[in-house]
């Protein structure tokens, strides 16, 4: 069933649009709701710059590089996300400027990711708005919201992320759009991947007989990237752990040498006695981006 609708949200055939028609009833009240909820909205202004990296369709579309990227490039930085596949609950500081101060399974994984990768402040949290606060008590000048269009009561500067192709615009469960496509309309900016920004994918400690191993959504946007040498492939759901045990035990059947991990992955592994070869993501961010984040922030400042 998950792969039936992950094809019809991302690479839909003639015999998915069957279903989708079935389900339109369903996706156009889901969408209306979203858009009331929209319209609605009264945000809140918390005096301090707050940019939104997101995205209306599911699936990864880059929001995690972006938000490295944007995070690197400024001081004083606190990343708010929500810690996607964590086994905690609550406000957790993951990391304070650049220290970390918990476990992956604490933060999530793509919230470890982004500590390690920056010198910012890391904060996960269901709730944004105490997030926000917890930010500005420990001085952030800027705040980064990860995943955080949807966040209608918040006032801030929304940048939305697309794909490269899409082939089904439809909200859910017709399609993948947690939204209605034109609500694109109330982002600040819309940046498309190819065009706006392009991934530079570097792999490093490549072997001869490599395993695929990821818990990413919609894993078959990697296959442009792979390298020679991935013989085989182990493919957990979004943001899933991975067991050494039964990864030792792949690997000795099928002669594997290493697992090819992306970088969300291998903060999930780097405890584990096996060989990786990591495929490093970055992101080339357009300069008039840079400009435009740039003006929001000296205007709010």
């Amino acid at each position: 069933m998950k792969k039936f609708f992950e094809e019809l949200f991302f690479e839909p055939k003639w015999y998915h649009w069957i279903v989708a028609f079935l389900l339109l009833p369903i996706s156009l009240l889901y969408g209306s709701l979203m858009w009331l909820r929209r319209v609605l909205a009264k945000p809140k202004d918390y005096d301090i710059p707050i940019v939104s990296v997101g995205n209306l369709i599911v699936g990864g579309s880059g929001k995690t590089p972006f938000v490295i990227e944007l995070a690197n490039r400024y001081e004083d930085v606190a990343i708010i996300s929500r810690g996607y596949g964590r086994e905690s609950s609550g406000l957790v500081v993951v990391s304070r400027y650049g220290k970390i101060e918990c476990d992956v399974k604490t933060s999530g994984d793509e919230a470890m990711l982004m500590a390690q990768s920056t010198q910012a402040t890391v904060i996960v949290s269901e709730n944004r708005a105490i997030a926000i606060k917890q930010a500005k008590d420990m001085k952030a000048k800027l705040i980064i919201l990860d995943d955080g269009f949807n966040k209608v009561d918040i006032k801030k500067y929304d940048i939305l992320l697309e794909p490269p192709v899409i082939k089904n615009y439809l909200p859910f469960p017709s399609g993948g759009f947690r939204e209605f496509y034109f609500d694109r309309v109330y982002a600040n900016l819309v940046l498309k991947e190819g065009v706006d920004y392009h991934r530079v994918v570097e792999c490093e400690d490549l072997t001869q007989s490599m395993m695929l191993t990821t818990a990413i959504s919609n894993p078959k946007r990697l296959d442009k990237y792979l390298p020679k040498g991935v013989v085989d492939r182990y493919i957990l759901e979004d943001h899933a752990y991975f067991d050494e045990e039964v990864l030792k035990e792949l690997m000795g059947a099928k002669n594997i040498t290493s697992l090819l991990v992306t970088q969300k992955d291998a903060v999930k592994l780097s405890d584990f006695k096996l060989s990786l070869s990591i495929m490093k993501l970055k992101l080339e961010i357009r300069n008039s981006v840079y400009e435009s984040i740039d003006k929001y922030i000296q205007g709010k400042l």
